[in-house]
């Protein structure tokens, strides 16, 4: 248990995996989160989708390079909450690179998975100081589905991969298998 500006810092761990921090502040915040994850991941798989029937992979990637960053920017206008996707093997570093707490964050997902948690049901929530306040931030993990390997997996087709480089010079999200941690949704809003 920690103190945070005269509020009790809760720290458990549900039934599901779920870590939260609490404060009686923020108790409502993590099922707000939780929501708009749920639309983001919506909208965009739908969008995904679409464009893979339309295109294959190869119009995927340009959903994912475009539509990705305007359906979490829209959401965050719409909310009031900072929303996006991060991993520590970013396809777009520009936008996805992970600051030093969702690194620890992710570092934490990786140990979790080791120690044979669930990645379908993984987050972490907590109040943290900024340099302009306080702010109450939340990530929950993205596993690597099936529809994520033509893009994200080992073999990747030499067509889709020079589309994939020519999107994203500096693309480091391959090698993955169905499964494993990708990365995770990341919000934050101040308090």
């Amino acid at each position: 248990m920690r103190y945070i500006a005269g509020s009790i810092l809760i720290a458990s761990m549900s039934a599901t995996g779920t870590l939260y921090a609490y404060t009686s502040e923020t108790e409502m915040s993590a099922d707000q989160a939780q929501m708009l994850i749920k639309e983001f991941a919506t909208t965009l798989q739908g969008e995904l989708k679409g464009a893979l029937k339309e295109g294959g992979p190869i119009g995927a990637v340009q959903v994912c390079k475009e539509r990705a960053p305007a359906i979490a920017e829209s959401l965050s206008e719409q909310s009031g909450w900072e929303i996006g996707r991060t991993s520590l093997k970013t396809r777009n570093a520009e936008t996805n690179t992970p600051d030093a707490w969702e690194t620890e964050v992710l570092k934490q997902f990786a140990d979790r998975v080791a120690a044979g948690q669930s990645i379908k049901t993984m987050t972490y929530a907590e109040v943290v100081e900024t340099d302009t306040g306080k702010a109450y931030r939340y990530m929950k993990a993205i596993p690597t589905g099936e529809i994520c390997l033509a893009c994200h997996g080992v073999e990747i087709d030499p067509k889709l991969a020079e589309a994939i480089d020519k999107a994203y010079p500096e693309d480091s999200a391959r090698g993955y298998s169905a499964g494993e941690l990708r990365g995770a949704f990341t919000l934050s809003k101040p308090l």
